[in-house]
C-alpha cells in the first residue's frame, strides 16, 4: 500500500514524516518551526502521544501513537457533539482529516506570511506502522539523528527543533518522556545509545 493510504488504526505506532515540495524549505525561521509545532499538538495532541520528532528546514519526521479507540471516540465527540453515530470508517477517516487539516493550515498560513503560492509539501503527508520494540528504539535514535545526518550540525544536542533534549530535560509535557525512556530501559541508557551513529541510516 502507498505510504500516503495507510490508515492510521487506534493502538498502534505510526512514523509520521513528508517533505517540503521541491527545493523550497518548509520553514525560514525559528517561529516557523514553533508554530509549526504547537499546531500540530492543538490538531492531533487529543488522538495521538508523541514519542519522538524532528523538525527540518525542508522536511519533518515524528512518531506517534494513536490513542486507543475508546480515547479517539471521546475526543470526535468533543469535536463533533452533533453527529450521529460513529462507526469504524468514520473515525479512521476523521483521523487523517485531523493530519489533512493540520498540515493545510500551516501551508496556508506559511503562504501567506511569505507571499507564496502552490502547494508546500510533497503530495500528501507519508506513514508507516511500525511494530517491536528494536523498531521502535531504533526509529526514535534515527529521527533525532536526522540532523547530523543531513550535515545541519555535528551533534544531536545542537539541533533545537527535535524531541531530544526536552525529553532530557523533562521540560515539555505534551511528550510522552515516560514512555520513551522505559523503551530504553533508562535515561542514562537514553542518553549512551544517542551517543551512538546509527547503524542504518536508510530508514531515515
Amino acid at each position: 500500500m502507498a505510504e500516503n493510504r495507510i490508515l492510521l488504526e487506534p493502538g498502534n505506532f505510526y512514523h509520521i514524516y513528508n517533505h517540503s515540495n521541491g527545493k523550497d524549505n518548509l520553514f525560514e525561521n525559528n517561529e516557523n518551526f514553533r508554530y509549526f509545532l504547537n499546531k500540530y499538538f492543538h490538531f492531533v495532541g487529543s488522538i495521538v502521544n508523541t514519542y519522538s520528532y524532528c523538525l527540518m528546514p525542508n522536511h519533518f519526521h515524528f512518531l506517534i501513537l494513536v490513542k486507543d479507540k475508546q480515547e479517539v471516540i471521546k475526543a470526535f465527540r468533543i469535536k463533533k457533539p452533533k453527529a450521529n453515530q460513529i462507526n469504524e470508517n468514520t473515525l479512521l477517516s476523521w483521523i487523517i482529516q485531523l493530519f489533512s487539516n493540520f498540515f493545510n493550515g500551516y501551508a496556508k498560513a506559511f503562504n501567506k506570511i511569505n507571499n507564496r503560492k502552490g502547494s508546500l509539501f510533497n503530495d500528501s503527508f507519508k506513514r508507516k506502522k511500525v511494530e517491536g520494540k528494536d523498531y521502535l528504539v531504533k526509529l526514535i535514535h534515527y529521527i533525532h539523528y536526522n540532523p547530523v545526518h543531513h550535515n545541519f550540525v555535528k551533534s544531536i544536542e545542537d539541533w533545537k527543533f527535535s524531541s531530544y533534549k526536552p525529553i532530557i530535560n523533562n521540560n515539555d509535557d505534551r511528550l510522552s518522556r515516560n514512555e520513551v525512556i522505559e523503551l530504553f530501559d533508562n535515561l542514562d541508557n537514553f542518553i549512551f545509545y544517542h551517543q551512538q551513529r546509527p547503524d542504518d541510516l536508510y530508514l531515515l
